[in-house]
């Protein structure tokens, strides 16, 4: 018999409401995660050890180790030391730093790992790459997707707002960067994945028009379902593609220019905006704008303290942090001159 469809990569479980966490216990004993139950838990700096501490009883003997940060150094020695203790599944609980941090861990020493989210501050919740900072600035590493996959309400509500917020930018990056895929199938032939587009475009459909917030569990809710469909994307189309484009170029080299300058998510909507500006698209530019500043992120350069030659010092790197992928950078081919002139008549065009 032909085979008539393929077989598409999802997580074993997604749980997404208040009081989620209460599932912990029976989802790591199913024999799926764990034959003999021999699991291992990574916190974060942030809720990461009061969450431990309410699902103590439901984690039996699990050794509890600390993440210090989102490093490369940091994953190096957790995966040094679950390849010592012999685990068979790490279960990493924190905000986006600790999950990266664990995915990458937990790729190291060869174990399936379950997501326990405490904020919603990008896709990394379910994506295939780990964003880890190291002494050269910050890399992509490619990962595993999370077996499994818990975002507690009750503890997204505790965490940092401005956190929360940011995974709207991210999820807004969809839509840029689909147009930066399509684009390259237009010019260069690249191939391009029609599912991993839709579901990346729907995630960030759901969210764009959204008159609600962080404050709404509804809100919540939908914004947790779009950065897992966002990553599931990713693992669909065996890249970032669908959910980076020249908008995670200009953020990339934010990072590496000016380092702490702002978090990813806020310098992903940053990006967003100004690729559709480029693009000419004033409705869709708009629609990102608006979206933005109805939840109090960023739009500009000066909104996170970036003057115009600084911001145009990163448009112009932006296309050589990603090296081969076509986006509407690389297609402008814009001089520096140019890149400031954009800059300039961006934040005229969306300034306040």
């Amino acid at each position: 018999m032909p085979i008539l469809a393929r077989m598409l990569p999802a997580p074993l479980t997604m749980e997404v409401r208040r009081g989620a966490i209460a599932e912990l216990g029976s989802l790591l004993a199913d024999s799926r995660v764990a034959t003999s139950g021999r699991v291992a838990v990574a916190v974060g700096a942030g809720q990461g050890d009061r969450i431990a501490s309410v699902i103590a009883s439901t984690l039996g003997e699990a050794q509890v180790f600390r993440v210090p940060d989102g490093s490369v150094d940091a994953a190096v020695a957790l995966g040094a030391d679950l390849r010592k203790g012999a685990y068979e599944a790490l279960v990493g609980i924190g905000g986006g730093k600790t999950i990266d941090a664990t995915k990458y861990a937990a790729s190291l020493a060869g174990i399936p790992m379950v997501a326990v989210a405490t904020n919603l501050s990008h896709d990394g919740i379910c994506s295939p790459v780990a964003s880890l900072t190291h002494e050269s600035g910050k890399g992509s590493f490619g990962v595993p997707m999370p077996l499994a996959i818990v975002v507690d309400l009750d503890f997204v509500h505790d965490a940092p707002p401005a956190l929360v917020r940011s995974g709207v930018g991210d999820v807004l990056s969809n839509l840029s960067a689909i147009e930066d895929w399509q684009l390259g199938n237009a010019e260069r032939g690249e191939p391009i994945d029609g599912l991993a587009c839709s579901m990346a475009r729907t995630a960030a459909e759901a969210v764009v028009g959204r008159s609600d917030s962080i404050e709404s569990d509804a809100f919540l809710t939908v914004l947790a379902e779009a950065l897992i469909l966002s990553g599931m994307a990713m693992v669909i189309a065996g890249s970032s593609r669908p959910s980076s484009g020249g908008d995670h170029e200009i953020l990339h080299a934010v990072d590496q220019l000016y380092p702490g300058t702002s978090n990813h998510g806020e310098l992903a909507g940053i990006g967003t905006a100004f690729c559709f500006f480029l693009r000419r698209d004033a409705a869709r530019l708009a629609q990102v704008v608006d979206c933005l500043r109805g939840h109090g992120l960023p739009v500009t350069p000066g909104d996170v303290g970036l003057s115009a030659e600084q911001f145009t010092a990163a448009v112009a790197l932006a296309p050589s942090t990603r090296p081969g992928r076509y986006t509407i950078l690389e297609h402008l081919r814009l001089s520096e001159s140019e890149i400031r002139d954009r800059v300039e008549d961006y934040v005229r065009a969306v300034g306040r």
